[in-house]
């Protein structure tokens, strides 16, 4: 295993070429290329507008002289009813293949780990004795990610290495925008 020199840091706009790059190569990973639909008008909008997700991005190089992007994790915050706390679950995490077995991929979990329990500071607040109130931590009770089956080097590494636990009982379920749409057929209708 050679080492590689390369830092982490939160994606800006700026580089929605290289978030959308490395979905493309998941996908391609992942042998379906061609439902990879996002586009970087999208990412913009979704990611950094909207901010319904959040992306980490490791870089060859240093911070200073960053080069190519070698991986990334992309996320976004959810809750549990049963531990009455936010969760954060992690949509993709991609290390190019070239730069795999390095520390790229533990290192963005670590950094996961530290935007699960990261010091919080609500700025909207008015009051500086509510804003002093508000402030913790955002205390996530959970990391939670998908993996498919047949990933087996991802398998172990999330079960050895990370001492991740497989949620055996449990079944992924998704309805796409064709089954969102069908969905009204249940709306309660009105007098």
């Amino acid at each position: 295993m050679s080492s590689i020199t390369f830092h982490i840091r939160p994606a800006t706009v700026d580089d929605v070429g290289a978030i959308l790059k490395l979905v493309q190569d998941l996908a391609t990973y992942e042998k379906e290329p061609e439902s990879a639909k996002a586009t970087p008008a999208l990412f913009r909008e979704n990611i950094f507008e909207k901010q319904y997700a959040h992306t980490l991005l490791a870089f060859e190089g240093t911070p200073e002289a960053p080069g190519i992007a070698l991986g990334m994790a992309l996320y976004f915050f959810n809750f549990s009813t049963w531990t009455g706390k936010p969760g954060l679950f992690l949509e993709d995490l991609f290390v190019s293949p070239d730069a795999r077995n390095k520390g790229v991929g533990k290192a963005l979990f670590a950094e996961l780990g530290k935007v699960a329990q990261e010091k919080v500071r609500y700025h909207t607040l008015l009051s500086e004795d509510i804003a002093h109130a508000a402030s913790g931590h955002k205390n996530c009770a959970r990391l939670d990610w998908s993996v498919l089956k047949w990933n087996t080097p991802s398998i172990a590494f999330y079960e050895k290495t990370l001492e991740a636990k497989a949620m055996e009982e449990w079944m992924g379920m998704r309805l796409e925008e064709h089954g969102i749409e069908n969905l009204k057929k249940f709306a309660v209708r009105s007098a």
